[in-house]
């Protein structure tokens, strides 16, 4: 069963954005919370992790932090997401070692994901599979690219890019086992809560 990804915003209050995770959290099946701030200096992620962190964790939702695999070892996250020019996945395994998370953007290459496959990646993310404004995409995926995966490795995918509860069916079926979502969660006009549940009723529907 595919499940949701989230990443938090590009910006926000720690404090208050608690509540909005916290809301989040309880309104649905989550596997995981990113933290991607950027840009922030180290002691802002820090501040950022020590609040968001337990939300996650007392929930039994993995808290991952965004590229710093220095910092997600240092704040106590569960993994690290590395991308192509942050962390060489290869330094992020020796500092989190075996048993923590660490993934990969692998944008549509298929090349890429392969490689991070034979690393021991616990996870590739593919991207953007529909337009997004909250950053700059390396091209463009297609749904035939997750049948690919899925067919021909057991390591699981992140779909990503501009991906609603509307458009997530196809995804779904493609075989994504997660759906990492930013924008269609925090700016849901009646809050992350109805967000999360609009995404398992879509996910549900389309499984």
């Amino acid at each position: 069963m595919t499940r949701l990804y989230l990443i938090t915003p590009p910006a926000f209050d720690p404090p208050i954005f608690a509540r909005s995770l916290a809301e989040a959290l309880d309104a649905g099946d989550v596997a995981c919370v990113q933290l991607r701030l950027k840009p922030a200096d180290d002691d802002a992620i820090r501040r950022a992790a020590d609040v968001l962190r337990p939300i996650a964790q007392d929930r039994g939702v993995a808290f991952l932090m965004n590229d710093r695999a220095d910092l997600a070892v240092a704040c106590g996250c569960d993994g690290v997401h590395v991308g192509q020019e942050d962390t060489p996945y290869d330094a992020a395994r020796r500092l989190l070692g075996p048993d923590r998370i660490v993934g990969v953007t692998c944008h549509a290459s298929r090349d890429l994901a392969l490689e991070a496959a034979e690393k021991d990646a616990d996870y590739v993310a593919f991207g953007a599979f529909y337009p997004t404004q909250t950053k700059i995409a390396k091209g463009h995926a297609d749904p035939e690219l997750l049948q690919w995966w899925s067919t021909a490795t057991t390591v699981p995918c992140v779909a990503i890019g501009g991906i609603t509860p509307t458009n997530c069916g196809l995804l779904v079926k493609a075989g994504a086992d997660f759906l990492a979502v930013i924008a269609a969660v925090w700016d849901h006009p009646q809050g992350p809560g109805a967000a999360v549940k609009a995404f398992v009723e879509a996910i549900a529907a389309a499984g």
